[in-house]
C-alpha cells in the first residue's frame, strides 16, 4: 500500500508509539534499510517481517541469518523476532500463495529463529 524505507517516520514514531512490539516489513527493497531502528527505544521489540508473503519463493536460512545480523548492529539481538512480513494476505484479496508454500515458510521462520537464537 506504500513504499519507502521507515527513515521518514522513525525517529517520531517509534519512540512515541504506546506499544512494546514493532512489526516491520523487511521483505524487500522498498522497506529501507534497517538504519531506522536506531530510533527504537531500549523497552521496545522489534519483529523482523522477513519472509515475504507475496510469493512462493522460500528464502535461504542463511540470508535470513545475515539479515538478523544486519538488524542487530542497530536493535540488541535479544529484543529481535523473526516473522513473515504480513499474515498471508496483504490486502482484502489476499496473496496468490499456496497452503503447502505458507506452511514451508512458517517452518523456515521457525527452523531460522531457533538456530539463530539458540547459538
Amino acid at each position: 500500500m506504500s513504499q519507502g524505507g521507515y527513515e521518514a517516520i522513525s525517529h517520531e514514531l517509534f519512540r512515541n508509539l504506546k506499544a512494546q512490539r514493532l512489526l516491520l516489513e523487511y521483505d524487500d527493497e522498498r522497506s529501507g534499510s534497517f538504519e531506522a531502528l536506531k530510533d527504537v527505544p531500549d523497552d521496545k521489540f522489534v519483529v523482523l517481517g522477513l519472509v515475504t508473503t507475496k510469493s512462493a519463493e522460500l528464502e535461504s536460512s542463511e540470508w535470513l541469518a545475515q539479515r538478523i545480523d544486519e538488524a542487530s548492529r542497530y536493535v540488541a539481538k535479544d529484543r529481535l523476532g523473526l516473522s513473515p512480513q504480513c499474515g498471508f494476505a496483504s490486502s482484502v484479496m489476499g496473496n496468490r500463495i499456496a497452503i503447502e508454500d505458507q506452511k514451508r515458510k512458517l517452518a523456515l521462520v521457525v527452523e531460522t529463529a531457533a538456530a539463530h537464537w539458540n547459538e
